[in-house]
């Protein structure tokens, strides 16, 4: 961590996990473009796990693809920055709640089998490196605990 996430992170007391509310009030988006249901394993500054349970009620699969949904990969790579930026937002704290982060770069995007209805996402982030308000992140979703697509990203926090 650098000091300013030290600090950050020892002025409040980040939880193990949290909730779709805790979510939403972290980080500005909604449905249908809410990619995570939960987060779980938060260690502020450095790493969590998002949660998202893929149904077939998803808006994306009345045309990806109609005879065979399979969940787009650009939106695999959505839920991973959204599960970095919450983690950004409760390792920085109250102050940071909603504001808007915006990718800057997506790297070595790699997509290894089809997701679909009743897959579960467990979507690893692990911050590379943070200075000021951009931070870069691994990411790796996983469906029973095999990978499914990784990416390293960074984004930048807006506030």
């Amino acid at each position: 961590m650098t000091p300013a996430t030290d600090a950050a992170a020892d002025s409040h007391q980040v939880p193990q996990s949290i909730d779709i509310l805790k979510i939403m009030q972290s980080i500005p988006h909604r449905y249908p473009f809410l990619l995570i249901d939960k987060m779980v394993e938060i260690h502020a500054g450095q790493s969590a796990i998002g949660i998202k349970n893929v149904t077939v009620n998803e808006p994306f699969f009345q045309g990806h693809f109609p005879s065979h949904p399979v969940m787009p990969g650009v939106l695999i790579v959505e839920a991973m920055a959204q599960t970095a930026a919450t983690l950004v937002v409760m390792t920085l704290g109250k102050a940071f709640e909603g504001k808007l982060v915006y990718f800057m770069t997506i790297e070595n995007a790699k997509f290894r089998r089809p997701v679909g209805p009743g897959d579960q996402l467990r979507i690893h982030v692990d911050k590379e490196r943070s200075r000021a308000n951009v931070w870069k992140f691994k990411g790796v979703a996983r469906v029973d605990d095999v990978a499914v697509a990784e990416a390293t990203f960074s984004a930048m926090i807006m506030g």
